[in-house]
């Protein structure tokens, strides 16, 4: 249910989805500062609705409009000898926030990993995004695991 009583369905995204998408993916690009472009879009595009790819994708949708979108994929846990889910992106329109979109996305991860068999849902967000990490602090525990990027070798 969202916050205001109506239904949140949670469901791979299909190729219909294709406009409602790409306008969630702007914004999320927007977010952190991402210029607009195209190719991305049909880049991440294409692998959502490549079934041999890793990216898999999923949208909310409240009253039949998709409001939330969110891109996982697994990934190996030597240390462990384990899998993991790893969210990469989590987005709900602005308008949307507060209809438990957002959580809802969260919760079918959380099933997907269950019925898959793997051993937890991760993801890093921005240490400024406060409206999600109290969605966050809510559902999951913070680990303290510091993140690095190296660039390729020139």
């Amino acid at each position: 249910m969202s916050g205001d009583g109506r239904a949140v369905v949670v469901r791979p995204v299909t190729e219909g989805d294709r406009e409602a998408w790409a306008a969630l993916f702007r914004g999320y690009r927007d977010f952190y500062e991402k210029p607009h472009d195209p190719a991305v879009l049909d880049t991440v595009w294409g692998w959502l609705m490549d079934p041999s790819h890793e990216t898999r994708g999923l949208v909310a949708e409240v009253d039949g409009r998709v409001v939330g979108i969110g891109h996982f994929r697994r990934f190996s846990r030597p240390v462990v000898g384990e899998q993991g889910l790893y969210l990469d992106d989590l987005f709900t329109a602005p308008e949307a926030r507060g209809t438990g979109a957002g959580s809802a996305i969260l919760h079918r991860l959380a099933e997907i990993a269950r019925d898959e068999g793997v051993s937890l849902v991760r993801w890093i967000t921005h240490e400024s995004n406060t409206t999600a990490r109290r969605l966050y602090d809510r559902l999951a525990q913070q680990t303290p695991w510091v993140t690095y990027d190296l660039a390729p070798a020139e």
